[in-house]
Formats: C-alpha cells, structure tokens, sequence
C-alpha cells in the first residue's frame, strides 16, 4: 500500500480543461501551463493533435479532461453545444496513448474547489456547467437545459449569450434568481460559482462563495488521488 501510495504521489498528471472558447491545459508537477483557442468547428482529433503539438516536450504520465457535456464510460456522450463533431464516443486514452479519466468539466471544477459536505457548482462561463459533491460523492448534473423563463432554459439567462442580451445588471438578477431557485430545490450547504463570467458579479447570492480559475487545474489533479477528496468529505 505504501509502495502505491509512494508511486501516486511522483506520478505527473495532465489536466485539460475543453471550454467554449479556449482549451487549456496544467501539469500537476511544476504546474506547467498553456493553451489555445478552441475555434466553434474544433473537432476532438484536432485538440487531441494540438494538444499534443503544444506539449512535445512536457512529461506526464496520465491525463484528466474536463468536457463541456455528459460523459458515460469515459467518454463524452454527446456532441458539445460550441465546438465541431467528433466527439461523441471518442476514446482519449487511446488518441493520447496514456490512462485518461473524461468527466464533465463542470465536475472537474467542483471537485477543485470542493471543501467537503453537499456543494452545489455552478460555471458561468460560455453556458451554465452545473455539478454538485455530497460527501465527497461526485454528481455530474445538467441544469442549464432545463426551462426557465418565456420558454428559455437557464443557460439562455445566466450564460455568455445572456448576459450579452441582457446587460449586466439585468443578467445579475437572473443569476441570483437561478442560484436561489437551485439552491432552494437541491439544499446544498455551500454554492461554488465559478466559471470565466464570475467575476461579473459585483455580489454573490447566500450561501455562495467565488471560485478560483485554478479549480478546474486542482479538480484534474484530485481525480487521480480520491483520498484528498475523502479527507475533506470528512471535515464539517
């Protein structure tokens, strides 16, 4: 046990983060970071290609990513919302040649910022992420789909386009109108917004605090040593 213990710890993990508009990629050791854009027509063999391309001459041993939609056995299990075809069913560890875990990038956030107890993650970025941890249980969640307002989803308010649409000060009161709405209906100790469009907000509705862009970097990391998530699980 120790000896696995001994071997996790020196073991480099690569973290991509698949957003809306960039993809973004860490090492766990030395933190090493780049990334690019991801244009609305990339297609999964072309961020793995880029990906590939812009860290040649990084050392790592698995990988983690984070993608903007349900994953299922590994694999995203649907096509995204903003980037090209190519996704569905696409099979990472074998395209990167290493042991790669997919979850939803929302998840991946979460669990980088998570402190323990029910937490509720919300992103506010390009669209609305949504995920929530119970006790150190992992729930992926899609939230942003589901009707709103006059026939509009979450996501069409509290997302990129939203708050274009709606200025910022009517896309504030949406968003704390969607984080009390949720918050009311799932009971979450704590709600973690994060997300590129965070920092928009001016105040944080109850029970909320700000996330870190770094969270889904840390989230990445944590998949592959789930005993940092069961410590903090255990801390009330």
């Amino acid at each position: 046990m120790k000896a696995e213990r001994s071997r996790q710890m020196k073991r480099t993990i690569l973290t991509i983060d698949i957003g809306g508009s960039h993809v973004k990629m860490m090492t766990s050791n030395g933190r090493i970071k780049c990334e690019f854009e991801s244009e609305p027509d990339l297609t999964a063999k072309e961020m793995v290609r880029k990906v590939k391309a812009l860290t040649k001459d990084w050392s790592y041993d698995v990988i983690s990513i984070g993608y903007p939609g349900p994953v299922c056995g590994n694999r995203p299990l649907r096509e995204p919302f903003n980037l090209g075809a190519g996704w569905k069913g696409f099979d990472f560890p074998k395209a990167f040649g290493k042991p790669t875990r997919v979850v939803n990038d929302a998840l991946m956030q979460a669990l980088g910022g998570y402190r323990g107890g029910r937490m509720l993650f919300l992103g506010l970025g390009t669209g609305l992420g949504s995920a929530m941890i119970v006790d150190g249980e992992l729930e992926p969640m899609e939230l942003a789909h589901l009707p709103y307002l006059k026939g509009k989803t979450y996501e069409d308010y509290a997302g990129k386009a939203g708050r274009k649409r709606l200025g910022n000060k009517r896309w504030r009161k949406h968003v704390a109108d969607i984080v009390g709405q949720l918050t009311a209906a799932l009971e979450p100790d704590e709600v973690l917004i994060g997300g590129g469009n965070v920092k928009h907000l001016d105040k944080l509705p109850p029970k909320s605090r700000r996330g870190d862009n770094a969270d889904a970097f840390e989230g990445g990391f944590r998949l592959w040593d789930q005993t940092g998530v069961d410590a903090r699980a255990r801390v009330r």
